[in-house]
């Protein structure tokens, strides 16, 4: 399932990010690649031990845990800490898997998700569309900044060039309670239904009830703690 979950943060909230970021020892993108990635990857990243890369992923973890729809849609377990990149000046980043497993020092993750959290206005550069692969085809995604994007790690995907100005932008992997995407997609449409009941009738409408029920039980026959 491929989700956009808007308002992450406020554009002001954005702005005080990229000051953080902007100032931040940008290098080459190859210092977290994998072998297939290195060969399809141009940018530039932000080392993952400097400050600015620690504040701001601290920051994007506790907003993305405080995201009603994030939880519901990608139930996290751990989520891996956010890395930055930017692209610009033809930066572009070929067709790729990402990795099954993510390490960093004693923290090890497998990726059932990936997210791109845009920290670019999408009038601010060309390019650097987030091409998507999906069973029904290429889906094309260049988001309003503070916006996400969630995904299955399994798609194939690529960032078109960028011709003109810089996409920065924050990734991400976690690993959720639920392993298989069809599941926690199940999970997600019951858990919307079921607030939309409850909306209209209250949380001691039967039928409301019955379906929280419902989901906590196949969470519970699903997830992995």
């Amino acid at each position: 399932m491929l989700l956009h979950i808007p308002d992450v943060f406020t554009k002001a909230e954005v702005a005080a990010l990229r000051r953080t970021l902007d100032a931040g020892p940008w290098a080459d993108g190859n210092m977290t690649s994998g072998h297939q990635s290195a060969t399809a990857k141009k940018n530039q990243q932000l080392p993952e031990d400097s400050a600015s890369a620690r504040e701001v992923s601290a920051l994007i973890v506790q907003a993305l845990n405080a995201n009603p729809m994030f939880v519901s849609a990608a139930l996290p377990h751990t989520i891996f800490p956010p890395l930055f990149n930017r692209y610009e000046g033809g930066g572009e980043f070929g067709l790729h898997v990402d990795n099954a497993i993510r390490q960093r020092g004693d923290l090890r993750i497998r990726s059932d998700l990936s997210a791109t959290l845009f920290l670019s206005e999408p009038e601010d550069y060309d390019g650097g569309e987030l091409i998507i692969e999906e069973l029904y085809g290429a889906q094309s995604v260049k988001l309003p900044a503070g916006d996400l994007v969630l995904y299955p790690s399994k798609s194939l995907h690529r960032v078109t060039p960028v011709t003109r100005g810089a996409r920065v932008s924050s990734f991400m992997w976690l690993q959720s309670l639920v392993r298989d995407d069809a599941d926690r997609e199940s999970l997600f449409r019951l858990d919307v239904a079921t607030q939309r009941v409850n909306l209209d009738k209250g949380p001691k409408d039967q039928a409301v009830i019955e379906l929280t029920g419902l989901y906590h039980n196949l969470l519970r026959r699903w997830s992995e703690v």
